[in-house]
């Protein structure tokens, strides 16, 4: 899959990516323990007007633009996400 420093990267499917993006913000949003509807409250806070539902089904589906997902980051304090990161939870997606 893919692979550290100069090695060759292997395709990636595009449904892999979204699994990361999903993953990764549920994952954070558990250490938090940030419900949907506090996300909304969150990024309301923004100027950002999302549904607790909309926000459920973007996260679940892992498709967002890039502005809330930077909107996210924000929200959700997320201090650290390495390469490292994404590559431990790319190895799990196909599991």
């Amino acid at each position: 899959m893919l692979q550290n420093d100069n090695e060759q990267i292997s395709p990636i499917p595009s449904a892999s990516w979204r699994e990361v993006v999903s993953r990764l913000i549920k994952s954070e949003m558990s250490k938090r323990k940030i419900k949907y509807d506090d996300l909304s409250r969150l990024l309301e806070e923004l100027g950002t007007k999302q549904t607790a539902a909309n926000l459920r089904n973007k996260i679940n589906r892992g498709i967002m633009g890039a502005d809330l997902l930077i909107q996210l980051v924000l929200v959700l304090n997320l201090q650290h996400l390495t390469p490292d990161m994404i590559r431990e939870i790319l190895e799990t997606v196909d599991e």
